[in-house]
């Protein structure tokens, strides 16, 4: 993995706190364009970050402006190329699908589309209102339907293409405290399953990738207690905590050639939990 995202080595687990090694290189991915949604901190900068490693050229969209510039000006400084990336909140569909036109415009027409964007703050049944539902939907589900929208055009002048949407094994170990997440998470392999064949007619593969608990700066911040340790310690395989970067290898295998004939499926990084 690049040294410019912090890869966040728990500090009791002495295998994490090794030296992460870098990651296998695809020589199909050199030169690639990549869009990449919530791009800017946690999953998604390791996702931009381990494009601009392997000479992608990529762009992304985030909604906070200050770490989207310091992973910009992070990649410039590793000598990686400048990125192309807007402030944009994705629950503007307008916005996203012409910040989406403007960096085809930039970069030429995207090969690669990561559908990362995603909000997993907690909530309970009885809060929910309408207004919230639909809120949550719009972060967590809508965007990545009318990004593929977006994209779609430009991967058939391409001849191919590769989508990977994000997904997650929370509403599949039927997690606690976010079932607006759980439903609009749960949906994306309809979405991925539901658009196959339809894209593959085109060589457009489309995929899920599933995390498990990731420990990104905002899930160690705001969800990892005592509790929160033993339940990892209790229901993984694996006793290494999941990075961003253990994430992004796996996109990055999915939107290179040598997952040409990989399609329709769904891919978890969970260290095995039960």
């Amino acid at each position: 993995m690049s040294d410019f995202v912090n890869p966040l080595p728990h500090p009791s687990t002495a295998a994490a706190a090794a030296p992460v090694p870098g990651p296998a290189h695809f020589p199909s991915l050199e030169n690639r364009t990549v869009f990449v949604t919530g791009g800017g901190s946690g999953i998604g900068a390791a996702i931009v970050s381990a494009f601009a490693s392997q000479g992608a050229r990529v762009a992304f969209v985030d909604i906070a402006r200050e770490s989207g510039e310091r992973l910009a000006q992070q990649l410039a400084d590793a000598g990686h190329p400048h990125p192309w990336w807007r402030v944009c909140d994705v629950r503007d569909v307008v916005a996203l699908q012409t910040a989406i036109g403007d960096a085809a415009l930039a970069l030429g027409d995207f090969a690669v589309l990561v559908n990362n964007v995603a909000n997993d703050d907690r909530h309970t049944l009885e809060t929910v209102t309408p207004a919230y539902y639909d809120e949550r939907m719009a972060i967590n589900e809508r965007p990545a339907f009318f990004a593929i929208q977006a994209v779609v055009p430009g991967m058939r002048r391409l001849g191919a293409g590769a989508v990977i949407n994000l997904g997650s094994t929370g509403w599949q170990a039927k997690g606690a405290g976010f079932p607006c997440y759980a439903i609009a998470k749960s949906s994306v392999n309809g979405l991925t399953r539901g658009l196959a064949k339809t894209l593959g007619r085109d060589r457009i593969r489309i995929n899920t990738v599933s995390p498990g608990w990731v420990m990104t700066e905002r899930q160690i911040r705001l969800w990892l207690d005592a509790e929160g340790e033993r339940e990892i310690e209790r229901n993984q395989c694996l006793p290494d905590r999941l990075q961003p970067h253990d994430i992004a290898r796996m996109v990055l295998f999915l939107a290179s050639d040598d997952a040409a004939m990989c399609t329709a499926q769904e891919f978890k990084v969970d260290a095995g939990w039960a």
